[in-house]
């Protein structure tokens, strides 16, 4: 099966690994796709490829585990059979665009500053004594 222009928004969910392929440079990533709600919600795992300048450009240093991104391409499944002996299947989607989206949810190791309100300019006199709090 193979879809051309197959479209998804998901997490990374592996910092992206880049490799030569023949005489081509391939950077892959798994991408967490997660469809539905509640107890029917689902995430299905696409291995991402990107290939050529895309793979060594600047982009590869922001594809990091967690960061959320959109991206669209030719989806394949391949079939193939685990060590259990069971037939099993994969996706594979060869990106032809990619959007960064968000990044990744992690805690600051720096303290938030408190905001606090601005100084008044000078005394507030019609201020009620009577307000019991």
């Amino acid at each position: 099966m193979s879809l051309s222009n197959y479209s998804a928004t998901g997490n990374i969910g592996r910092d992206v690994e880049t490799r030569q392929a023949g005489s081509s440079t391939v950077a892959t990533f798994p991408l967490a796709v997660t469809t539905g709600f509640g107890e029917r919600q689902k995430t299905m795992w696409v291995r991402c490829n990107l290939w050529g300048a895309r793979a060594t450009g600047g982009l590869i240093q922001y594809l990091t585990k967690g960061t959320q991104v959109a991206v669209s391409g030719e989806l394949t499944e391949n079939a193939f059979t685990g060590n259990d002996g069971i037939e099993k299947k994969s996706l594979e989607l060869n990106i032809n665009s990619i959007d960064l989206i968000g990044g990744k949810k992690e805690p600051s190791s720096a303290p938030q500053q408190q905001r606090q309100a601005p100084a008044m300019a000078g005394p507030v006199d019609d201020m009620d004594d009577d307000i019991p709090f």
